[in-house]
């Protein structure tokens, strides 16, 4: 049985961006953390490789290994996407959320937390309509499960928002945000 204390508090979204960076990043999250793993950009054994060095790693410092779009032979701890795509799935279910009505899907399909987004610009989805700091806390507050911030975070804007939890793809590895 999953538990709302099991649901991490730190997430480090993988992307071909951050790839270089992602093991100093891993080896400093703290333990209970975890890794989104997505590297959609990789051919399928590319992708099963990154993805097995990147899980050693991270079960090495307690860690876990959240896949998007990975086969259950990879042993992932668990699985993110929509509610449709965690739906059902074994692990620790991560689920995408950008409104009230895809809160309620997320609880719904089973979710143990949604990652609420974007809450600031980011460089992924660049020019998208942000939710602000104001509309997130809004919808976070009305939220039955645990949220995790993501959307142009870092840990000092984390600090200053009451959430359960934040992710980033740029925010965890330095240097990310300049390539």
């Amino acid at each position: 049985m999953i538990s709302k204390r099991d649901v991490p508090r730190c997430i480090v979204l993988t992307d071909a961006r951050n790839d270089s960076g992602l093991a100093r990043a891993i080896m400093r999250l703290p333990r209970g953390s975890a890794v989104v793993f997505r590297h959609y950009h990789l051919n399928q054994d590319a992708r099963r490789e990154r993805f097995m060095r990147l899980r050693k790693l991270a079960e090495g410092r307690g860690v876990l290994m959240i896949g998007a779009q990975v086969p259950s032979g990879w042993r992932a701890n668990g699985i993110y996407g929509s509610a449709k795509d965690i739906a059902g799935m074994a692990g620790l279910r991560l689920a995408t959320a950008h409104s009230l009505r895809e809160i309620g899907m997320a609880m719904r399909a089973g979710a143990h937390a949604v990652l609420l987004s974007p809450v600031f610009a980011t460089r992924s989805h660049p020019g998208a309509k942000v939710l602000g700091a104001v509309r997130f806390l809004m919808l976070a507050w009305q939220s039955p499960l645990p949220v995790i911030a993501l959307g142009g975070m870092t840990a000092a804007r984390a600090r200053r928002l009451p959430v359960h939890g934040w992710a980033a793809i740029d925010g965890f590895v330095p240097g990310a945000a300049k390539r």
